[in-house]
């Protein structure tokens, strides 16, 4: 177990942005969750051994966690803005980004338009086009009610930590993640290309996310190759087997083993910095 974390606010774009800072070494790893999850929901069980020998900084988005909501739709680019001005607070300047679901899609616009401060990028169950996403996906989370979840963990923790809580609130954050990122077009093959970073993406067998699209997106980053032939790329795919969308990080071991081993491999000669 890791000794309790380090924790505080940062003024961001109009939030008080929660964060917590766990362990301590090397390229700090930045944690970032997903739609109606948390620090704790998303991270929570992989968090001590993802810190055991690293520094880990973790937030809530806003109107997550304890982080408040303000007058703004939930977007990747706003998101990723406050994400910018969490480390700019913290003075950090280059982080490893480990990013699920809407937190997938911030780290991978990090990586993308921001790549001098990522080091390394996770990006899990996230799509970079809407053709890698499940046709119904759209639909059922654009008609997601409080009613729904209604005695679940997610509507307990919200009413437990939100500087809102009430079902009311809730619902104009369930109503902002239906209409999140509504109309934007994704990122094309070359942006994916272009990554300065190493990519490890990682998706369920039973994902939101198409397994074909996992597979181009490794194809886009040099993988799908014939290793012992050309050599291992530094991006990696896994697919975690038995895994949904929402239990994501249900095997535990297998994530943190994955992850870190990543995390842990020696950067290519030619991204050194």
């Amino acid at each position: 177990m890791t000794n309790a974390p380090r924790t505080g606010y940062a003024p961001v774009n109009g939030l008080q942005m929660y964060y917590e800072i766990h362990g301590e070494g090397g390229t700090p790893l930045l944690l970032l969750h997903g739609g109606l999850f948390d620090i704790d929901q998303q991270f929570g069980e992989v968090l001590p051994s993802l810190a055991e020998n690293r520094q880990v900084i973790a937030t809530d988005f806003q109107a997550h966690g304890r982080t408040n909501d303000i007058d703004r739709p939930l977007g990747t680019v706003a998101l990723a803005s406050d994400v910018i001005g969490l480390l700019e607070h913290l003075g950090v300047a280059k982080v490893d980004v480990f990013g699920f679901s809407v937190g997938g899609a911030v780290a991978l616009h990090l990586a993308i338009r921001n790549p001098e401060l990522i080091r390394k990028a996770i990006i899990s169950s996230a799509s970079y086009h809407p053709d890698g996403d499940r046709a119904e996906n759209a639909d059922a989370v654009g008609e997601m009610k409080v009613e729904m979840i209604a005695g679940t963990p997610m509507e307990a923790a919200y009413l437990a930590k939100s500087p809102h809580p009430d079902l009311e609130h809730l619902q104009v954050l369930l109503n902002k993640l239906g209409g999140y990122d509504r109309g934007t077009s994704g990122w094309s093959d070359d942006d994916i290309r272009g990554i300065a970073a190493p990519t490890l993406y990682t998706v369920g067998d039973n994902d939101a996310v198409k397994l074909e699209h996992a597979v181009k997106f490794a194809q886009l980053r040099g993988g799908d190759v014939n290793g012992d032939f050309v050599g291992v790329p530094a991006s990696q795919l896994a697919v975690f087997p038995g895994t949904t969308h929402f239990f994501g990080m249900a095997r535990t071991n297998l994530v943190s083993d994955v992850v870190l081993t990543f995390l842990d491999a020696p950067m290519p000669a030619a991204t050194q910095s």
